[in-house]
């Protein structure tokens, strides 16, 4: 990457970035205030995607030819358009000459009653579709739209562009390069590690994920794994093990769905531009081992390029501690505040010739 257009968008942050935010948190024109440099429309926007009809909101910035865009694919706890952890993207990109859309996951918000089911080619698909209908407004310039994802989103955005030739380009953070039942069992670990719970009850936890995620391959029974459920759903971490008290048959479950996924086998199929970044700090997934999968292909992966934020956790923070981090009551209310994070987004987009002065 050239140091100049790192310099560039670093500089493009730090004259536009202020007056915008500024602007956007201010009710009314002061005497003494200047207009802003950066100038945003904020727009509802509506797309199809088979049957389904999704809401969301399209950041779009003020230029006189047409821009790239990022569609934003959801987190597992964020999944609507307005989450905070967005938040960053709405201000920062627009403020580089990228346009943003964040919409309600189907099934959430605006977005409908009916879920995806854990179905993540579902999820993909929808980002596909919100892709096309970008591709028909005259200020954005169709070949320079691309996907950006966290966690849970940082699997579905390479997916997406593993399936449709319409995306351009790929940013997935906090991704985990294995499949769900493995990144699960890591994230469950070191919430009860967190909160200062015994070896027995970690073993207990782990022996409970596992006998609920081998029913679901099949190698065992449910009548065990419910067994499981119920010796732990009095436990007072039963939270951070994220299931529910009733295993629900395999035929029909997301969960099964999910952990049949391996996410580096659609990773290796992107041809586009693919920044994937990780915090340092990331309790929930197991990035030395996402890193070290990641090296496995990179030789095919030319395009690709792989970051670790110093200091960063899970959300791209470096101002929350890991237990604050891993409480499920603060799930939904990350806001990514790593310089770092920023600098390097801004720096790689600038280089792959997304930002429009």
């Amino acid at each position: 990457m050239r140091p100049t257009a790192a310099l560039c968008a670093l500089m493009m942050i730090l004259g536009a970035l202020a007056p915008a935010a500024a602007a956007a948190q201010e009710p009314r024109a002061l005497p003494w205030s200047a207009p802003a440099t950066v100038k945003v429309s904020v727009e509802a926007h509506r797309f199809t995607s088979g049957s389904t009809t999704l809401s969301g909101t399209l950041y779009m910035p003020a230029r006189r030819k047409p821009v790239a865009a990022v569609v934003v694919t959801h987190s597992a706890s964020s999944p609507l358009a307005d989450a905070s952890l967005y938040d960053h993207l709405k201000t920062v990109l627009p403020a580089l000459g990228i346009a943003v859309l964040t919409y309600d996951r189907r099934g959430s918000g605006r977005s409908g009653t009916q879920s995806a089911g854990g179905d993540f080619t579902v999820l993909a698909d929808d980002a596909i579709a919100a892709v096309k209908s970008l591709k028909t407004d005259s200020r954005i310039d169709p070949k320079r739209i691309g996907t950006w994802g966290l966690s849970q989103g940082g699997w579905i955005a390479p997916l997406a562009a593993s399936r449709s030739p319409d995306i351009a380009f790929v940013i997935a953070v906090a991704g985990p390069v294995v499949t769900a039942d493995v990144q699960m069992l890591f994230s469950s670990t070191n919430h009860l590690r967190a909160n200062g719970y015994s070896q027995a009850d970690i073993d207990q936890m782990v022996a409970t994920r596992k006998a609920v995620d081998n029913y679901m391959r099949g190698t065992a029974s449910k009548e065990a794994a419910q067994q499981r459920i119920d010796a732990a759903k009095t436990k007072p971490w039963f939270k951070y093990l994220y299931m529910g008290e009733t295993v629900r048959d395999r035929e029909v479950s997301g969960w099964r769905r999910e952990i049949e996924n391996d996410p580096l086998t659609n990773l290796t199929k992107v041809r586009v531009p693919t920044l994937i970044l990780y915090g340092a700090n990331d309790a929930v997934v197991p990035v030395a081992y996402s890193v070290e999968r990641l090296k496995t292909v990179a030789a095919r992966m030319p395009k690709m390029r792989v970051h670790v934020v110093a200091g960063a956790d899970h959300a791209m923070q470096i101002s929350v501690d890991e237990k604050t981090s891993l409480d499920p009551k603060n799930d939904g209310t990350e806001r990514a505040d790593s310089p770092e994070y920023i600098a390097i987004l801004s720096s790689w987009l600038a280089a792959q010739g997304l930002v429009t002065n």
